[in-house]
């Protein structure tokens, strides 16, 4: 199943954290922000040119390490999310973000599917920011 990255009336620009949070306040119904952080790791039976790339920074494939669901009101910021992110859990390296309109008992059973597309590389209706909160695209 595809997530809209957001339910926006018009298309926005979202080349931010910040433009995130912006657009996601913005919207008719109050939203729920779907946060599945991942870290980099080998695949099991990694080719020696698979281990080399990997090693070498590039390559790999991402892990789903913890999720969480947020208002935007309870994040004023990406540093925000990082120190929650710290305190709660692992090192990570890319977050996915998804949105929703805020439904009670929704998020729970959408984070498992977000959850469950990263972990089949379905990513492509998710925004995805690097651990200093920096955009990043794949493609």
């Amino acid at each position: 199943m595809a997530f809209p990255i957001l339910d926006l009336p018009t298309p926005m620009h979202i080349a931010s954290f910040a433009d995130l949070l912006q657009a996601a306040t913005q919207q008719p119904q109050p939203q729920r922000l779907l946060f599945v952080f991942t870290r980099a790791e080998l695949p099991e039976g990694a080719t020696p040119a698979q281990r080399a790339r990997f090693e070498a920074g590039e390559g790999g494939e991402l892990a789903p390490l913890m999720c969480v669901d947020k208002s935007p009101a309870e994040l004023p910021s990406f540093a925000a999310l990082q120190a929650e992110a710290r305190q709660a859990g692992p090192a990570w390296d890319i977050v996915f973000v998804a949105a929703m309109a805020d439904r009670p008992g929704a998020a729970d059973e959408a984070l498992q599917r977000m959850v469950d597309a990263v972990k089949q590389g379905r990513i492509e209706g998710f925004l995805a920011f690097d651990a200093v909160g920096e955009p990043v695209h794949f493609g």
